[in-house]
């Protein structure tokens, strides 16, 4: 039989690399306009909601595509404040986890035990989505703080029912009441990463639940992505720059020297901005006052000559990756809990797309464009 070269289809169908500029599907969640750096979540500019919304505001905005009333946002906070601690066998794998376990896949185990005995698990309506979204948004704070503070030897903290999200997990983290400004820069950096489009973890969520599979499944996904070091963990990068840095003086210095090595300085640039992350607007400043409030300015200084160097070597804009370890590091944030943070932020955005996916749903199946061998004969083994 005469081989055959199997047709390849038209180039102008074929996509670049990593689905670039591919519309994968429609959502009334999130609009980016990458070139002039305008973030909206359901129509609500990302600086109002930053300079006046809470995060658990901006997760009923998200779940319900409007702003809530007063009565229907105390009537959240009451739902989360009841289901902010987590069922007890979930403690059993954090003090059974050996310390040098990565954080994210705690995590991950964590919410997938939970999924296993949520009382909505199988049930995709819209009225379940929502109950089970309020559970994990309500829980993974605890997931993370009460797990870090177990791994280091010291008794869980109490959660506070009448306290913010953001409170609470500062609270469970430290075991002591936090600073009101500090829960306020927390409770923006929630808001700040709470949504932002077709990203690969909130792809993964939307893929497996368009399979019909549950909310925990496609959360569960979508942390394990999350995991990957080209989506999450780049503000840990870039605090492990800022240590290596001599000083601000010396900085520009480093930088050229890493450049020069083709070494990547992460939190600049971004698939979707063309210009300055809005978010990163926003923690410069929060970066600013934390280090100043708490009398350790180097990590904002630092960070701002970072951004001076590259931006004049390389025309490169900061994303959100840039300031935001400097503020978890300035409120006391292990810097290993910097992408499970990412994670309970993304909490409010992941399963709103879920909700979204489940209710016009259809599978998720693209082709691909095969580039293996043309047609040809099998040879037997005694022949090969």
């Amino acid at each position: 039989m005469a081989a055959t070269q199997t047709p390849k289809r038209p180039a102008s169908t074929t996509p670049k690399g990593g689905l670039e500029g591919i519309v994968a599907g429609r959502s009334a969640l999130c609009d980016i306009d990458g070139r002039t750096g305008r973030l909206l979540y359901a129509g609500y500019d990302i600086v109002d909601l930053a300079k006046d919304s809470s995060f658990e505001e901006t997760c009923w905005l998200l779940w319900h595509g409007e702003l809530p009333s007063k009565e229907e946002l105390q009537g959240l906070r009451a739902e989360l404040g009841a289901n902010l601690d987590p069922r007890a066998s979930v403690w059993d794998i954090a003090a059974d986890a050996p310390d040098s376990a990565d954080r994210m896949d705690l995590l991950r185990t964590q919410v997938s035990l939970l999924g296993m005995s949520d009382p909505d698990v199988a049930e995709n309506s819209d009225d379940a989505n929502r109950a089970k979204a309020t559970r994990l948004v309500a829980q993974t704070p605890a997931l993370i703080a009460t797990s870090e503070r177990i791994s280091a030897g010291f008794a869980p903290a109490d959660v506070d029912p009448e306290q913010s999200i953001a409170w609470n997990f500062l609270h469970l983290l430290h075991g002591e009441a936090p600073e009101p400004a500090d829960v306020r820069a927390f409770d923006v950096c929630l808001i700040l990463h709470a949504e932002h489009g077709m990203n690969a973890s909130t792809f993964a969520a939307r893929v497996t639940a368009a399979t019909l599979s549950d909310m925990h499944s496609a959360v569960v996904s979508a942390i394990g992505t999350l995991k990957g070091p080209l989506h999450g963990g780049a503000n840990e990068r870039v605090m492990e720059l800022l240590r290596d840095l001599p000083d601000v003086a010396g900085t520009r210095q480093h930088v050229e020297a890493m450049l020069a090595a083709k070494q990547r300085i992460m939190g600049f640039g971004h698939r979707v901005y063309r210009t300055e992350d809005p978010r990163a607007t926003i923690l410069r400043e929060y970066s600013r006052e934390l280090g100043e409030r708490h009398g350790e300015k180097k990590w904002y200084e630092l960070t701002v000559a970072v951004e001076k160097a590259v931006h004049e070597t390389k025309g490169l804009y900061p994303n959100v990756d840039l300031y935001s370890g400097s503020v978890y590091t300035s409120l006391g944030i292990p810097q290993r809990l910097f992408t499970p943070i990412f994670a309970m932020s993304r909490m409010a955005g992941w399963t709103a797309n879920v909700m979204e996916q489940h209710r016009d749903n259809r599978l998720i199946r693209p082709d691909s464009e095969y580039v293996g061998p043309a047609p040809r004969d099998y040879v037997p083994t005694e022949a090969r």
